[in-house]
Parts: C-alpha cells; sequence; structure tokens
C-alpha cells in the first residue's frame, strides 16, 4: 500500500511519524508525499493552540478529497483531548490517541480486513502509563541532524497548558534503547543527535526509575543519558531540544558543562518576563531565577546562545508585564525569540480566569516580541562577528553558490563555494564568522 503523513506541531510528534513511516516500510509498504494518491493517509495532530486543532481538522479533510476511498487515520494530541470531535469529522476511519500511535499498523490491517466500522483507541490519562517504544529508527528526513526521542509526559500542568492531558504522566525511555539507537544514527552518518521529549528535563524522575536503570542512578535527570551518549566514539555533537526552567536550575546547567560534545546552544522557554505572570501560569520560577540560569551559560560560553519561547497577553497581563518580557529579550541576549498570542485551551485553569485579554492586545504584543526578538539575534550576531565556531555543514545552495550549515551555539552560516575540497556536507568545519547574513551569519 502506499501510505502518506501529515505531521502538525512539535519535534516530537517529527520523530514518531519517521518511526512509524520506518514501522510500514519493513512491513513493504511504499511511502509517499502528503499531496499525493495514497491508500492510507495518517494526520499525526497537534492540540498546543486552537489554530493547531484548526489546521489538524482541515488537513484531514483534505486528504480525504485526495483519494475518497482511502483510510484515513487520525492520531496525535488533538484525536486524544477530543476523542468524540475527531471522530464525528466526516471520513475519518481511524482515531487513536498518543499512547497507542506504536499500533497505527495493526489498527490499520484490522480496518481493513473489516466490515468498514470506526476504530477508536484512545486511552484516558490515567492509564497512559508506559514508554510506548516506537522501535529503534534510522531514517530521517536530514542526512545531517538526526532526532532521539528519549521521553514521554509532563507532570507539570503549567496553567495555559494541555500538554499533560494529551500525553500523560512521565515516562521515560529505556537508557540502553536511547543509547542504540545513538550508536545506529552515528553508524549510518549523522553527526548531530538532538534529544527530545515532552518535557526533556523530567527524563528520569519518576518513581523506581533509577532503581530499574542503576547506570541512571548517579546523575539527575537528562544528564544521565548524556552522559551515556558522550562516552560513543565518533565525531559527532550532542543538542538538547529544550530545557525547562521549571525543573532544572543554574547548578544544575553547571553539570552539563563537562560533556565536550553537548552543543553550547539552549532553548529555555521563558513565557513570561514577569514574575508576576510567570505565577500565574504555575511555572515553578521567577524571573531573577531565570536569569540566573542565562548568567550561568554565559559564564561558561560568553556566545552560548540561549533560544526561547514567549507567550504574549496571557489573562491579566498589564502592560507593566507585558514590557518585562521586552526588557527581558534584552536583558537575556537570546539568540532567537519564538513569540506567540496566548491560546485559550478548554480543560486549562487558565481558560477559567477572569481577565482575558481582547484578540487585538494580544496580536499587538505579540508583534512587538517579534520585532525585539529580531533585534536581539543581530545583537548576537553581531557580537559572534569575528569567533571561530565549529559548523556542521548540512546543504549546498546551487542558486547562490553557498554551503550552509549551523553552529554549536545555532548560528545559521552561509558560505561561499569553491571550496569543496575544504570540506562538504555533513562535515564538520571550523568557520570564521563574519556578519550578520540573511537569517544568521556569512562565514569564512
Amino acid at each position: 500500500m502506499k501510505i502518506a503523513f501529515h505531521t502538525l506541531g512539535c519535534k516530537v510528534n517529527q520523530y514518531e511519524s519517521e518511526a512509524l513511516s520506518e514501522r510500514f516500510r519493513e512491513k513493504g509498504h511504499e511511502i509517499v508525499g502528503e499531496n499525493e494518491f495514497a491508500d492510507v493517509y495518517i494526520i499525526n495532530t497537534c492540540s498546543v493552540t486552537s489554530l493547531a486543532d484548526r489546521k489538524s481538522r482541515q488537513y484531514i479533510r483534505r486528504m480525504k478529497r485526495v483519494n475518497p476511498t482511502s483510510v484515513v487515520a487520525v492520531t496525535g494530541c488533538y484525536s486524544q483531548v477530543s476523542s468524540a470531535e475527531v471522530a464525528a469529522i466526516d471520513g475519518v476511519n481511524i482515531v487513536t490517541g498518543t499512547n497507542e500511535k506504536s499500533r497505527l499498523p495493526e489498527y490499520i490491517d484490522e480496518y481493513i480486513a473489516g466490515d468498514g466500522s470506526q476504530i477508536v483507541a484512545v486511552k484516558e490519562r490515567k492509564d497512559l502509563i508506559g514508554y510506548d517504544e516506537m522501535g529503534i529508527i534510522t531514517s530521517m528526513e536530514s542526512r545531517t541532524r538526526a532526532y532521539i526521542k528519549v521521553q514521554e509526559g509532563c507532570n507539570r500542568f503549567c496553567s495555559y497548558c494541555i500538554i499533560p492531558y494529551a500525553r500523560g504522566t512521565v515516562r521515560s525511555r529505556a537508557p540502553q534503547d536511547v543509547v542504540n539507537e545513538a550508536r545506529a544514527l552515528i553508524e549510518k552518518g549523522f553527526k548531530e543527535l538532538i534529544l527530545t521529549g515532552i518535557n526533556t528535563a523530567l527524563y528520569g524522575t519518576e518513581d523506581g526509575f533509577a532503581e530499574k536503570y542503576p547506570e541512571c542512578a548517579e546523575k539527575p535527570g537528562i544528564e544521565s543519558i548524556i552522559s551515556l551518549i558522550n562516552e560513543i566514539d565518533g565525531d559527532f555533537r550532542i543538542r538538547l531540544s529544550s530545557l525547562e526552567p521549571t525543573v532544572i536550575n543554574a547548578d544544575y546547567v553547571k553539570g552539563l558543562f563537562k560533556y565536550e560534545k553537548l552543543c553550547h546552544h539552549l532553548h529555555l522557554a521563558l513565557q513570561s518576563g514577569s514574575s508576576r505572570v510567570i505565577e500565574l501560569m504555575n511555572r515553578n520560577y521567577t524571573r531573577e531565577e531565570y536569569l540566573e540560569i542565562v548568567n550561568a551559560l554565559k559564564e561558561f560560553d560568553a556566545n552560548y546562545g540561549i533560544s526561547t519561547d514567549i507567550i504574549a497577553g496571557f489573562p491579566n497581563e498589564s502592560e507593566e508585564d507585558f514590557r518585562e518580557s521586552i526588557n527581558m529579550i534584552y536583558e537575556a541576549g537570546f539568540c532567537k525569540v519564538h513569540a506567540f498570542n496566548y491560546s485559550k485551551r478548554p480543560g486549562t485553569v487558565a481558560a477559567d480566569m477572569k481577565g482575558h485579554l481582547p484578540p487585538d492586545i494580544k496580536s499587538r504584543r505579540t508583534a512587538a516580541l517579534i520585532k525585539a526578538g529580531a533585534e536581539a539575534s543581530q545583537k548576537f550576531f553581531i557580537k559572534n562577528a569575528g569567533t571561530v565556531r565549529r559548523v556542521l555543514f548540512e546543504e549546498f545552495d546551487v542558486d547562490n553558490n553557498e554551503f550552509i550549515g549551523y553552529t554549536d551555539n545555532y548560528i545559521r552560516v552561509y558560505t561561499a563555494g569553491g571550496c569543496e575540497k575544504a570540506y562538504k556536507c555533513n562535515e564538520f568545519c571550523n568557520v570564521k564568522l563574519l556578519a550578520p547574513y540573511k537569517d544568521g551569519m556569512r562565514g569564512e
């Protein structure tokens, strides 16, 4: 059969779609593009915002129009938290929750062999237990960077966030499975391994994990798996997709500096620069504690790359609160800022709060955050000018005669072609950073 995927949302969803693709290939099926004619369409949904829900519904309907006789299977966070709503969409044949993704091949076989009755396999949150192992994967869309999912679920319950309800409690992947996948990817030639999860910093924190896996007992949290991968032979680097300041502090990040393969870049979600709003968000840190983490990173490497997320227009956010978020962008010296309008998610604490702001105020504040973030990025690039960083080249732009890659501190670098003998794609090279250019810097 021909199988097509459409994946919305986070890197975890992208990883899981890659894992499912590999499972289907192993069964002899062909993976085709999402806009192509296929026998089965799989939509891996997101539910982090109301916009994500709407996009999920649009793609479900679009897939069925491409082939009206196709099997449409919907999985992911939207189908987990709104399974009845998804099942009611015309043309949906299979609905699975977040902990049933690995069984999609079996559900599709069951549906095809059955009488055409819709299959709905969605567990309640209390039953989302045990890590849903999808097997070791070695095929990725990129040929240089590979994601490794190490963890599932979250127990932090930020007041605006639906994800703990969609993904369930914290479950960590067996360390040997992570190491085996890392080794397999390195043998395939990947040079950057990105550790990802729903809340990566919570890896190994559930009760009984250290007793079950004594190799992770001495080092807390995600450090345990970083240390194991860091010991693998080979010329590669490790990148963390993100760490949450709700879980880690300045002392914790200082403990990560000893791992020489770990990139000098961290995505550290801020969400607000106001301690008052951070508290309303039920996030366990203050503005000052966040800056302590930033300062620890910058003391280790003055050009340490720190990216972040910020929500604009959270309920009861005042103009003063908002200005604190703007000021924090400059104070922290972020290399990249992702800014979003607050999105009301039914079922969360924030949805029932008073003081929701009108859309025009949220949009204005988001635009201002994006502008400040762009200015901070430029300052970060200028600060890096004249330094030499190790770049992993990923592609060659024939039209502009440029090699393109990323530094360890997450700067997109463009170098002039004509030096093919000196380096090529999927190889490391020391590059002198010259000046801001396009969405990154020019180098030589």
